[in-house]
């Protein structure tokens, strides 16, 4: 499989002067998807839990539903420089019956490792209808427990630690329980990977459970949290005005600047029990 991270050389300046050094930077490379041999999307990842990842984004964009619509998933050869399989083209069979993804000139699937939703002509392309709803979910977390989850999440930043490089997603109980973190250099993608483990592991939807994650809340984060029927998603940073909206159409918990012990919730503060 590909390099979660790369090794490269370095000169670094400080107040101590000049030294030259080996510097380990996180891995951005390519990932072709693939439906039933049809060319879907293309996004820049972290390799690893690749299949994750696919299973997560036709989950998001509401292709899939249930882990037995995907029948197969196989790497398919992909040519490096020195003629090694480079693991970068993923195709993944529906299951028969399953409807193949309905993608048009409206809809396009390129993503970079900062934006999901890049390239889709219109807002309402994108509030997609889920089978999952959060609304009416009676989860209920503690600010005491809310609390905890960034410092968790870091801890469990393996790669994060060597290179100051990526973000983590990670899916917790409403108890703070930590169930899975994943890291990648786009933030959507390290969601993908969490929501591809829950479907994977037959966790979906993800009623009573709250997904953390380590940069800001962008409406393409809470249509993904959504699509899975999570309930709360928090974030270190700020949410976009678009993401509190869609939120609060679903029915979302959303949650930003969780740091320290202090946060905002801007939808569903029911949820929230102060302690």
């Amino acid at each position: 499989m590909g390099r979660v991270t790369v090794r490269r050389p370095v000169i670094s300046f400080s107040p101590r002067g000049e030294r030259r050094k080996i510097d380990a930077l996180a891995a951005e490379e390519p990932l072709e998807l693939r439906v039933d041999g049809r060319a879907l999307a293309v996004t820049m990842r972290t390799p690893g839990q690749d299949v994750e990842l696919a299973h997560g984004f036709l989950l998001s964009e509401g292709v899939i539903t249930d882990l037995e619509d995907i029948s197969t998933a196989r790497f398919c050869e992909g040519t490096g420089p020195d003629g090694e399989n480079t693991y970068n083209v993923l195709d993944l069979a529906l299951a028969p019956g399953v409807p193949p993804p309905d993608v048009g000139v409206e809809r396009n699937f390129y993503t970079t490792s900062s934006c999901g939703v890049c390239g889709k002509a219109a807002l309402d392309a994108v509030r997609l209808k889920t089978s999952f709803s959060p609304a009416g979910d009676p989860c209920r977390v503690g600010v005491d427990v809310l609390t905890t989850l960034p410092d968790v999440l870091r801890t469990q930043q393996k790669v994060f630690a060597s290179t100051g490089g990526l973000h983590a997603a990670g899916l917790f109980t409403s108890s703070g329980e930590p169930l899975v973190v994943r890291e990648d250099v786009g933030r959507h993608n390290a969601v993908d990977k969490v929501l591809g483990w829950a479907l994977m592991n037959g966790r979906i939807p993800l009623r009573d459970h709250v997904l953390m994650v380590s940069g800001r809340a962008s409406f393409e984060l809470v249509q993904k949290a959504a699509m899975a029927g999570i309930p709360v998603l928090s974030a270190v940073s700020a949410p976009s005005s678009l993401a509190v909206e869609l939120a609060e159409e679903q029915g979302m918990t959303l949650i930003g600047f969780l740091r320290g012990d202090s946060l905002n919730v801007y939808t569903g503060a029911e949820r929230v029990e102060a302690p």
